[in-house]
């Protein structure tokens, strides 16, 4: 069998997430943001005050990645660490003001990347992909 990128859903995958990241990031640079810091924010604005840990485990990403990741977010305003009133040892990652505000004309930045992205498919065609990208990614999910 001959492998060819152009038919490697792996290669394709990787293609596309690099173009999304580009579009992604021209869009929300001008709101003082990065892709790398994007994931996280996106699951903080849905449940703040998550632990590093659990935002690993969220993001399915390693542990100092997101060690590194938070250091900037923090350093750039955006989150602020607090100490769990529960357990001293847990730091809770709460979302800054300035982080809060971003939200809407964030959330509007990528909702046009994703539309800008999939306007050559109709709007069955572009859920049918979505459908199946999350097929994949549970898939890969459970055998890692």
């Amino acid at each position: 069998m001959t492998f060819s990128k152009d038919d490697s859903a792996g290669y394709l995958a990787n293609h596309m997430a690099r173009l999304f990241e580009r579009g992604l990031a021209a869009r929300i640079r001008p709101l003082g943001l990065t892709t790398g810091t994007f994931p996280a924010l996106l699951e903080l604005w849905d449940h703040d005050g998550l632990t590093q840990k659990e935002l690993v485990e969220r993001l399915d990403i390693e542990q100092a990645t997101m060690a590194n990741t938070l250091s900037r977010m923090e350093r750039d305003g955006l989150i602020r660490r607090e100490r769990d009133l529960e357990d001293g040892r847990v730091q809770r990652i709460r979302l800054t003001e300035r982080a809060r505000a971003l939200r809407a004309p964030a959330v509007a930045a990528a909702t046009a990347e994703n539309e800008d992205a999939l306007s050559g498919l109709s709007a069955e065609e572009g859920a049918q992909f979505v459908g199946l990208m999350r097929k994949v990614i549970e898939t890969r999910r459970q055998r890692s």
